[in-house]
């Protein structure tokens, strides 16, 4: 049975739409998004014409990390409403045809968590083996040369204990040792719980740093160090703390528990060097229903020859595993920004903007919307002394951070903080978001909003983006031909990404009735030929 021809779960070609909790709507005066928030806006989200909404963490936590730091993986931090609130968001959802996914974090906690309490409290208690622990190294530090994410060696001392434990990301997010079966059992109770509370899938943080080297040997230097490397972290290849050979047969147990469901949807995130074939590992029958990385996420510009090899990785074979995309997300800086020139919203970064959703949304595999991304937001800009990121900040000036990304979603351009919330933010409103509110671009035909709008819902109805096949065809340099074939409809996309006008050679015998641009509609001076202007790109019906 083909691809094409398998009766397809609802997740299968979904557009999911990400919020992330903290800066989406604030409905108590504190100045930080909220679960109500989000139950206000659902009418909005609908008719967006998504398929499901991940929410980035809502779990209790210290916050220094903004939830992935994880003190009670089952109840809701207070500052975002409680289980109740959560419940019936669930229910809002449904009666709106939206299912929930959330975001799970296995491979740390926060070092607040009572397992983590108990587990560095001596060496001998219950849960003493629950987290990664390590004696001094030889000459007293350190026990190897791991990297944290963050900044820093991957080691830090308690005191309670007399030795060393690992983290990834901030000391304050100590490593699970899922190599215990016991820890695995308690994260597939974890999931059990929000599965019985209606969540229909799962975003599974960080997957490349689940599991450790037991014998936690040395990591060997790169041996070329891009010229943008600027933390240590950076000049290591990460072999033996992270991507352990043993993290897929974790993932075959989480498969088989979300089976006890009904059509539950997992997908990866996979942020190492190297991401395809820990995708490909991660994502499959047996496994995950899909992964992404951070291959278009950190590319600082829209590259039609990189983006055709990292498209074309996923051929159209079902057994090679079924890909999800992201533009934009809360860890990386604004499509907008670094493909569309969006800081300054003219013309040719409207159009851009407009070509980048259409390229999205006609590829094959899942399509990740970030919130805000719809209304073509940029990287806010936010001061130095407003920084809240931890990352940001120890790594200030040198890359832009992450809270230009995370800013709050702005609704109404007349009211204060763009209708977010009627305290101060704890991020601010960048300026130039306020001319680009919701209902600013509502009404507006040509707006971002509106042609978002009109994608998403095409690709919902189109059997071709959904599911089909997609074939690259040649084209000329800094441009992208390729047709989406389902058995029931093909259609020929094509993106202009130079500064020239461009000729498309297509089959001759080809006639094509264009549904959607992104610009002007490409124009057919003779049989087997379509010219398209600079920034322009289209989706169009295919009839022989």
């Amino acid at each position: 049975m083909t691809e094409q021809s398998k009766p397809h779960e609802w997740w299968h070609g979904a557009t999911i739409y990400q919020i992330y909790p903290r800066s989406f709507l604030d409905t108590t005066g504190n100045g930080v998004g909220d679960l109500q928030g989000i139950v206000r806006r659902l009418d909005y989200v609908r008719d967006l014409g998504v398929d499901a909404i991940w929410l980035s963490p809502f779990f209790k936590s210290p916050m220094r990390d903004f939830g992935y730091d994880v003190s009670d993986y089952c109840d809701v931090d207070p500052l975002f409403g409680s289980l109740r609130d959560f419940d019936e968001l669930v229910t809002a959802a449904d009666k709106r045809g939206l299912r929930i996914v959330v975001d799970q974090v296995y491979s740390h906690s926060s070092s607040e968590h009572a397992w983590f309490v108990e587990s560095a409290s001596d060496r001998s208690n219950p849960k003493a083996d629950w987290y990664v622990w390590a004696d001094p190294g030889a000459e007293g530090g350190e026990p190897n040369n791991w990297q944290s994410i963050f900044g820093g060696p991957s080691w830090s001392w308690s005191h309670e204990r007399q030795q060393f434990y690992f983290h990834n990301f901030l000391s304050e997010q100590p490593d699970l040792n899922l190599h215990n079966e016991e820890v695995q059992n308690a994260i597939f109770d974890i999931a059990r719980f929000w599965l019985d509370r209606g969540v229909k899938g799962f975003r599974l943080d960080a997957l490349h740093c689940l599991m450790h080297d037991v014998e936690l040997r040395d990591n060997p230097d790169r041996a070329h160090v891009p010229p943008e490397a600027h933390k240590p972290f950076h000049r290591q290849e990460h072999v033996f703390d992270h991507a352990h050979p043993a993290v897929p047969g974790f993932l075959e147990r989480i498969r088989r528990l979300t089976d006890e469901y009904d059509s539950i949807f997992t997908v990866a995130e996979v942020g190492s060097w190297d991401p395809l074939p820990l995708m490909r590992e991660y994502a499959g029958p047996s496994r995950l229903s899909s992964a992404y990385s951070f291959d278009f996420l950190a590319a600082p510009r829209l590259d039609a020859a990189a983006f055709q090899r990292t498209v074309a990785a996923w051929p159209n074979d079902p057994e090679s595993g079924w890909p999800s995309w992201a533009f934009s997300n809360h860890d990386a800086p604004r499509v907008a920004t670094r493909w569309a020139n969006g800081v300054s919203y003219g013309k040719v970064g409207e159009l851009r903007i407009k070509l980048i959703a259409l390229l999205q949304f006609s590829l094959r595999g899942n399509v990740f919307l970030y919130q805000g991304e719809e209304l073509g937001l940029s990287q806010a800009d936010v001061p130095f002394e407003r920084l809240r990121d931890p990352e940001g900040i120890v790594h200030w000036p040198q890359t832009m951070g992450r809270d230009g990304a995370r800013t709050p979603m702005p609704w109404r351009s007349s009211e204060p903080n763009a209708g977010f919330s009627m305290a101060e933010p704890w991020l601010p409103v960048d300026e130039a978001h306020v001319a680009r509110t919701v209902d600013a671009q509502t009404n507006d035909p040509h707006s971002a909003l509106s042609f978002f709008r009109r994608v998403v819902r095409f690709r919902r109805n189109s059997p071709a983006l959904l599911h089909g096949d997609l074939e690259f065809l040649p084209s000329p340099e800094d441009s992208l031909l390729y047709t989406r074939t389902s058995a029931e409809q093909r259609l020929l996309c094509g993106f202009n990404l130079s500064p020239e006008t461009i000729a498309l050679d297509i089959d001759a015998k080809w006639s094509l009735d264009t549904v959607l641009h992104s610009g002007r509609p490409p124009g057919c001076p003779r049989s087997g030929t379509v010219v398209l202007e600079p920034g322009h790109g289209f989706v169009a019906g295919v009839r022989v």
